[in-house]
């Protein structure tokens, strides 16, 4: 059957003269093709073009196709490079060397690096939620704890897309001046929001950074520092009248309501510390109702969050990153996939025409 395929690619029988003639016989190679029944040794008939191919073959590169993309996406999904080898043979009975994994996935890094550095030109982000994670990578021999610098932008339309990742050193100033500094780079215009915890040297950055834009600090995080302040006997009177406050999305209301708490506990020895926390960062942990009309989705961290436990899952995996490529890669991956995710959503993340 190949024979009589390369002589109708050729259109000329051996030694036949002919005007119609492509090209010429260039004798075999010999592959081997895997079937349900086993494996077959084939000489495969070539030609001078290098062109020709065999029909038989045709399925066996759509499947090559088919299960080179499966073994990404279990990468993707956290399975080891090990036991991605594994499955392979037990499922095709042709065994994968780790190795060979490992190179298949560097054929991501291209694709993670176009999407970590698109344009964002084209759209405006008015809310910008950003956090970091931690992860281990070997460096030298040495486990190294990195920082993994990650932003989330709430569009005018309600849609929310991962914007940019960036691995670190460190987590500091300096580092989250240079993570903002490349989302700008990138085309980012400047946000009127920026939703994040409280993370060293965060909020100096984005002053720095992002003028005339304010900051909302995770009221999740700022309750829990509250709370911390405070003895947990006999106090659910005091936490109640905290939680209350937090419920308010005018700030007129939640401030009054703040002032009649800390001018009623603050003379208590016991409670003086959590009525200076709350005090203290009242203004910057109710910006939502101010910039963003009070939308609920604005006030907390929770979807970077929920974003870093994929993150987790996989980490937990791997354990230790044997290098920063790799890092990157699986990282960038993940986020791609979960971007992916979220712009085929029909639903709006925040809905501003209510």
């Amino acid at each position: 059957m190949m024979e009589n395929q390369r002589t109708e690619y050729i259109q000329a029988e051996d030694y036949e003269r002919s005007e119609g003639r492509r090209t010429q016989r260039n004798g075999y190679y010999e592959r081997d093709l895997t079937t349900r029944v086993g494996t077959l040794e084939l000489r495969v008939p070539r030609t001078r073009d290098d062109a020709f191919s065999p029909t038989v073959f045709e399925r066996y590169q759509r499947n090559e196709k088919s299960l080179l993309a499966s073994m990404l996406e279990m990468y993707i999904s956290g399975v080891p490079t090990r036991k991605v080898s594994k499955i392979v043979e037990e499922l095709c009975g042709k065994s994968v060397s780790k190795s060979f994994v490992s190179s298949l996935t560097e054929q991501l890094d291209p694709l993670v690096k176009e999407w970590q550095n698109r344009s964002l030109s084209d759209k405006n982000y008015p809310y910008l939620i950003t956090d970091v994670v931690y992860i281990k990578i070997r460096e030298d021999n040495r486990v190294l704890s990195k920082s993994c610098h990650i932003a989330i932008g709430i569009t005018e339309d309600g849609d929310r897309e991962i914007i940019g990742f960036m691995i670190q050193n460190e987590e500091s100033d300096d580092t989250w001046s240079v993570f903002f500094e490349y989302l700008k780079d990138r085309g980012l215009k400047g946000p009127s929001l920026v939703i994040s915890d409280v993370h060293k040297g965060l909020v100096s950055a984005i002053r720095k950074s992002f003028t005339n834009t304010s900051w909302q600090r995770g009221q999740v995080h700022f309750l829990r520092k509250i709370f911390s302040s405070i003895p947990k006997k006999d106090s659910k009177p005091f936490k109640e009248a905290v939680k209350a406050i937090f419920k308010f999305t005018d700030i007129e209301l939640a401030r009054t309501a703040k002032n009649v708490l800390v001018s009623e506990y603050s003379d208590q020895k016991k409670y003086s510390k959590a009525c200076e926390i709350l005090d203290n960062g009242f203004e910057d942990a109710f910006q939502y109702t101010v910039i963003g009309a009070g939308h609920n989705r604005l006030k907390s961290t929770n979807l970077l969050e929920r974003l870093n436990q994929e993150i987790r899952r996989r980490e937990k995996i791997i354990r230790i990153f044997p290098n920063r490529a790799s890092t990157n890669r699986l990282i960038g991956a993940v986020l791609m996939d979960l971007h992916d995710e979220w712009l085929s959503s029909t639903k709006k993340y925040i809905k501003f025409d209510q």
